[in-house]
Protein backbone atom coordinates (compact mmCIF):
# COMPACT_ATOMS: atom_id res chain seq x y z
CA UNK A 1 0.00 0.00 0.00
CA UNK A 2 1.64 3.32 -1.47
CA UNK A 3 1.56 6.01 0.80
CA UNK A 4 0.09 8.04 -1.65
CA UNK A 5 -3.39 5.75 -1.64
CA UNK A 6 -3.40 6.30 2.01
CA UNK A 7 -3.38 9.78 2.06
CA UNK A 8 -6.06 9.82 -0.63
CA UNK A 9 -8.57 7.89 1.32
CA UNK A 10 -7.58 9.67 4.32
CA UNK A 11 -8.39 13.53 2.81
CA UNK A 12 -11.90 11.81 1.56
CA UNK A 13 -12.45 10.60 4.63
CA UNK A 14 -11.91 13.90 6.18
CA UNK A 15 -14.10 15.49 3.00
CA UNK A 16 -16.70 13.05 3.91
CA UNK A 17 -16.87 13.19 7.39
CA UNK A 18 -16.49 17.01 7.74
CA UNK A 19 -19.61 17.39 5.88
CA UNK A 20 -23.01 16.43 7.74
CA UNK A 21 -25.05 16.69 5.02
CA UNK A 22 -23.09 14.74 2.73
CA UNK A 23 -23.04 12.61 5.87
CA UNK A 24 -26.62 11.69 6.43
CA UNK A 25 -27.18 11.49 2.36
CA UNK A 26 -24.57 8.96 2.00
CA UNK A 27 -24.07 6.82 5.04
CA UNK A 28 -22.90 3.49 2.60
CA UNK A 29 -20.43 5.62 1.06
CA UNK A 30 -19.34 6.52 4.17
CA UNK A 31 -18.83 3.46 5.59
CA UNK A 32 -17.46 2.05 2.24
CA UNK A 33 -14.73 4.72 2.39
CA UNK A 34 -13.62 4.51 6.15
CA UNK A 35 -13.47 0.40 6.23
CA UNK A 36 -11.32 1.18 2.49
CA UNK A 37 -9.13 3.56 4.66
CA UNK A 38 -8.69 1.19 7.89
CA UNK A 39 -8.38 -2.22 5.48
CA UNK A 40 -5.25 -0.50 3.66
CA UNK A 41 -3.19 1.29 6.76
CA UNK A 42 -3.75 -2.20 8.46
CA UNK A 43 -2.31 -4.38 5.42
CA UNK A 44 0.49 -1.41 4.93
CA UNK A 45 1.30 -1.98 9.04
CA UNK A 46 1.58 -6.08 8.15
CA UNK A 47 3.30 -5.77 5.14
CA UNK A 48 5.75 -3.89 6.81
CA UNK A 49 6.16 -6.02 9.90
CA UNK A 50 6.77 -9.08 7.19
CA UNK A 51 9.46 -7.43 5.48
CA UNK A 52 11.18 -6.46 8.73
CA UNK A 53 11.06 -10.02 9.98
CA UNK A 54 12.09 -11.51 6.63
CA UNK A 55 14.96 -8.69 6.79
CA UNK A 56 16.26 -9.84 10.38
CA UNK A 57 19.87 -10.34 10.19
CA UNK A 58 21.24 -13.75 11.24
CA UNK A 59 24.90 -13.34 13.89
CA UNK A 60 26.63 -11.22 11.26
CA UNK A 61 25.07 -12.60 7.99
CA UNK A 62 26.41 -15.99 8.95
CA UNK A 63 24.08 -18.05 6.66
CA UNK A 64 25.06 -21.64 7.76
CA UNK A 65 22.86 -20.53 11.11
CA UNK A 66 19.55 -20.55 8.97
CA UNK A 67 17.50 -23.60 8.43
CA UNK A 68 14.97 -24.93 6.62
CA UNK A 69 12.05 -25.27 8.27
CA UNK A 70 9.43 -27.79 6.96
CA UNK A 71 6.57 -26.16 4.94
CA UNK A 72 3.72 -24.78 7.17
CA UNK A 73 5.03 -25.27 10.34
CA UNK A 74 4.66 -22.43 12.66
CA UNK A 75 7.92 -20.48 12.94
CA UNK A 76 8.88 -17.05 14.62
CA UNK A 77 12.93 -16.46 13.72
CA UNK A 78 14.63 -14.88 16.99
CA UNK A 79 18.18 -13.64 17.04
CA UNK A 80 20.35 -13.85 19.89
CA UNK A 81 23.31 -12.75 21.01
CA UNK A 82 24.66 -16.32 21.20
CA UNK A 83 22.03 -18.66 19.05
CA UNK A 84 19.07 -18.34 16.05
CA UNK A 85 16.04 -19.71 17.26
CA UNK A 86 13.41 -20.47 15.07
CA UNK A 87 9.97 -20.55 18.10
CA UNK A 88 6.43 -22.56 16.92
CA UNK A 89 4.06 -20.81 18.67
CA UNK A 90 1.57 -23.70 18.93
CA UNK A 91 4.22 -25.72 20.67
CA UNK A 92 5.48 -23.18 22.48
CA UNK A 93 8.89 -25.03 21.91
CA UNK A 94 12.18 -23.85 19.35
CA UNK A 95 11.42 -25.77 16.10
CA UNK A 96 15.38 -25.62 16.46
CA UNK A 97 18.07 -23.62 17.67
CA UNK A 98 21.35 -22.97 16.14
CA UNK A 99 24.81 -21.50 17.40
CA UNK A 100 27.94 -21.49 16.04
CA UNK A 101 30.56 -22.65 18.93
CA UNK A 102 33.91 -21.59 19.18
CA UNK A 103 37.01 -22.36 21.76
CA UNK A 104 36.54 -18.87 22.87
CA UNK A 105 32.95 -18.72 23.75
CA UNK A 106 33.31 -21.67 25.95
CA UNK A 107 35.30 -19.70 28.45
CA UNK A 108 34.86 -16.34 29.49
CA UNK A 109 33.33 -14.19 32.66
CA UNK A 110 30.19 -15.01 32.51
CA UNK A 111 28.20 -17.26 35.31
CA UNK A 112 25.38 -19.15 35.13
CA UNK A 113 25.02 -18.79 38.86
CA UNK A 114 22.04 -16.08 39.75
CA UNK A 115 20.43 -16.26 35.86
CA UNK A 116 16.64 -17.07 36.02
CA UNK A 117 14.76 -18.73 33.55
CA UNK A 118 13.16 -16.17 32.08
CA UNK A 119 9.56 -16.07 29.63
CA UNK A 120 10.23 -14.61 26.38
CA UNK A 121 8.58 -11.49 26.20
CA UNK A 122 8.97 -11.54 22.51
CA UNK A 123 6.62 -13.94 21.65
CA UNK A 124 2.91 -14.22 22.21
CA UNK A 125 0.46 -14.97 24.66
CA UNK A 126 0.12 -17.85 25.65
CA UNK A 127 3.58 -18.41 25.99
CA UNK A 128 5.86 -20.97 28.76
CA UNK A 129 6.71 -19.95 32.10
CA UNK A 130 8.88 -21.06 35.24
CA UNK A 131 5.68 -22.30 36.55
CA UNK A 132 4.73 -24.74 33.67
CA UNK A 133 7.73 -26.82 34.65
CA UNK A 134 6.90 -26.85 38.60
CA UNK A 135 6.35 -30.43 39.38
CA UNK A 136 6.13 -31.83 36.21
CA UNK A 137 8.88 -34.08 36.72
CA UNK A 138 10.65 -32.44 33.71
CA UNK A 139 13.73 -30.47 33.93
CA UNK A 140 13.99 -26.67 32.01
CA UNK A 141 16.21 -28.39 29.24
CA UNK A 142 18.81 -25.83 27.42
CA UNK A 143 19.21 -26.55 23.43
CA UNK A 144 21.70 -23.99 23.44
CA UNK A 145 23.78 -24.87 26.66
CA UNK A 146 24.39 -22.26 29.09
CA UNK A 147 28.30 -23.13 28.95
CA UNK A 148 28.40 -22.36 25.18
CA UNK A 149 27.81 -18.62 26.47
CA UNK A 150 30.62 -17.63 28.81
CA UNK A 151 31.71 -15.05 26.61
CA UNK A 152 28.58 -12.69 26.76
CA UNK A 153 27.07 -11.82 29.75
CA UNK A 154 24.22 -11.08 27.59
CA UNK A 155 24.45 -14.16 25.89
CA UNK A 156 24.27 -15.79 29.33
CA UNK A 157 21.30 -14.38 30.15
CA UNK A 158 19.53 -15.13 26.62
CA UNK A 159 20.27 -18.87 27.26
CA UNK A 160 17.90 -18.92 30.05
CA UNK A 161 14.92 -17.75 28.47
CA UNK A 162 12.20 -20.21 27.47
CA UNK A 163 12.03 -20.45 23.48
CA UNK A 164 15.37 -21.98 24.08
CA UNK A 165 13.75 -24.55 26.36
CA UNK A 166 12.11 -27.79 26.28
CA UNK A 167 10.69 -30.13 29.07
CA UNK A 168 13.55 -32.88 29.19
CA UNK A 169 14.12 -35.87 31.31
CA UNK A 170 16.28 -34.79 34.14
CA UNK A 171 18.46 -38.21 33.82
CA UNK A 172 19.07 -37.30 30.02
CA UNK A 173 19.61 -33.67 30.35
CA UNK A 174 22.25 -34.10 33.33
CA UNK A 175 23.54 -37.08 32.20
CA UNK A 176 24.15 -38.35 27.92
CA UNK A 177 22.40 -35.12 26.65
CA UNK A 178 24.99 -33.28 29.10
CA UNK A 179 27.87 -35.30 27.70
CA UNK A 180 27.03 -34.61 24.12
CA UNK A 181 27.30 -30.81 25.29
CA UNK A 182 30.96 -31.50 26.77
CA UNK A 183 31.82 -33.33 23.83
CA UNK A 184 30.73 -30.50 20.96
CA UNK A 185 33.04 -28.13 23.24
CA UNK A 186 35.80 -30.36 22.71
CA UNK A 187 35.35 -30.65 18.86
CA UNK A 188 34.88 -26.71 18.90
CA UNK A 189 38.68 -26.54 20.42
CA UNK A 190 40.15 -29.33 18.35
CA UNK A 191 38.75 -27.98 15.03
CA UNK A 192 38.42 -24.13 15.54
CA UNK A 193 34.36 -24.03 15.97
CA UNK A 194 31.24 -26.21 14.91
CA UNK A 195 28.04 -25.37 13.81
CA UNK A 196 25.44 -27.20 16.26
CA UNK A 197 21.71 -27.17 15.07
CA UNK A 198 19.84 -29.16 17.63
CA UNK A 199 15.68 -29.47 18.54
CA UNK A 200 12.78 -31.51 19.69
CA UNK A 201 11.19 -34.31 17.41
CA UNK A 202 7.26 -34.50 17.82
CA UNK A 203 6.20 -37.63 16.41
CA UNK A 204 2.83 -38.36 15.30
CA UNK A 205 -0.35 -38.40 17.24
CA UNK A 206 -1.26 -36.61 20.33
CA UNK A 207 1.72 -35.33 23.20
CA UNK A 208 1.70 -34.62 26.46
CA UNK A 209 1.75 -31.25 27.89
CA UNK A 210 3.03 -29.44 30.84
CA UNK A 211 1.48 -26.47 33.12
CA UNK A 212 -1.21 -24.40 32.61
CA UNK A 213 -0.03 -22.92 29.21
CA UNK A 214 0.27 -26.55 27.82
CA UNK A 215 3.55 -26.43 26.95
CA UNK A 216 4.34 -29.73 24.35
CA UNK A 217 6.63 -33.03 25.95
CA UNK A 218 8.89 -33.74 22.99
CA UNK A 219 9.09 -37.31 22.16
CA UNK A 220 12.96 -37.24 21.17
CA UNK A 221 15.39 -34.59 20.77
CA UNK A 222 17.95 -33.77 17.78
CA UNK A 223 20.98 -32.72 17.71
CA UNK A 224 23.60 -32.14 14.40
CA UNK A 225 26.72 -30.78 13.90
CA UNK A 226 28.83 -29.74 11.86
CA UNK A 227 32.56 -28.63 10.90
CA UNK A 228 33.92 -27.21 8.42
CA UNK A 229 37.28 -26.89 6.44
CA UNK A 230 39.56 -28.36 4.30
CA UNK A 231 37.63 -31.86 5.51
CA UNK A 232 34.08 -30.97 6.55
CA UNK A 233 32.39 -33.52 8.63
CA UNK A 234 29.15 -33.88 9.75
CA UNK A 235 27.29 -35.48 12.48
CA UNK A 236 23.92 -36.14 13.43
CA UNK A 237 22.28 -37.92 16.84
CA UNK A 238 18.67 -38.69 18.11
CA UNK A 239 17.95 -39.15 21.95
CA UNK A 240 14.37 -40.55 23.35
CA UNK A 241 13.47 -38.24 26.20
CA UNK A 242 14.02 -40.56 28.74
CA UNK A 243 16.43 -42.17 31.07
CA UNK A 244 19.55 -43.67 29.27
CA UNK A 245 23.12 -44.22 30.26
CA UNK A 246 24.33 -45.47 26.76
CA UNK A 247 27.86 -44.47 24.94
CA UNK A 248 27.67 -41.50 22.38
CA UNK A 249 27.84 -43.97 19.09
CA UNK A 250 24.41 -45.14 20.08
CA UNK A 251 23.22 -42.26 19.08
CA UNK A 252 24.43 -41.74 15.98
CA UNK A 253 22.36 -40.65 12.72
CA UNK A 254 23.52 -39.33 9.70
CA UNK A 255 22.14 -35.83 8.81
CA UNK A 256 20.22 -37.10 6.44
CA UNK A 257 17.49 -39.25 8.74
CA UNK A 258 17.33 -36.67 11.24
CA UNK A 259 16.18 -34.55 7.77
CA UNK A 260 14.25 -37.21 7.44
CA UNK A 261 12.55 -37.84 10.82
CA UNK A 262 12.12 -33.79 11.55
CA UNK A 263 11.31 -32.85 8.11
CA UNK A 264 14.44 -29.55 8.45
CA UNK A 265 16.69 -29.38 5.85
CA UNK A 266 20.38 -28.82 7.73
CA UNK A 267 22.65 -26.17 6.49
CA UNK A 268 21.40 -25.82 3.25
CA UNK A 269 23.69 -22.87 2.43
CA UNK A 270 26.30 -25.19 1.94
CA UNK A 271 27.46 -25.84 -1.59
CA UNK A 272 24.97 -28.53 -2.87
CA UNK A 273 28.11 -30.79 -3.47
CA UNK A 274 29.08 -30.59 -0.20
CA UNK A 275 26.45 -30.62 1.78
CA UNK A 276 25.64 -34.07 0.10
CA UNK A 277 28.40 -35.23 0.62
CA UNK A 278 28.84 -34.87 4.40
CA UNK A 279 25.15 -35.34 5.17
CA UNK A 280 25.17 -38.68 4.04
CA UNK A 281 27.66 -40.33 6.42
CA UNK A 282 28.15 -40.51 10.06
CA UNK A 283 31.15 -41.96 11.87
CA UNK A 284 31.84 -40.77 15.41
CA UNK A 285 35.24 -42.27 14.98
CA UNK A 286 35.96 -39.34 12.33
CA UNK A 287 35.43 -36.77 15.44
Amino acid sequence: MSKVKIYVLALCSVVVLTSCDFLERNKPLVNEVGKALVNEIENARQSAEGSHEAAAPVDGGDELLRQASPDGLPEQMLVRTGYVTSYNKTTMLPNWVAWHLTADRTEGPAKRSGVDFQADMDVPAPRAEDSDYYGSGYDRGHMCPAADNKYSERAMEESFLFTNMCPQNGNLNRGDWNEMEQACRRWAKSYGGVYIVCGPILYKGKHKTIGKNKVVVPEAFFKVVLRTGDNPKAIGFIYKNAEGNRPKGDYVNTVDEVERITGIDFFPSLPDDVETKVEATADIADW
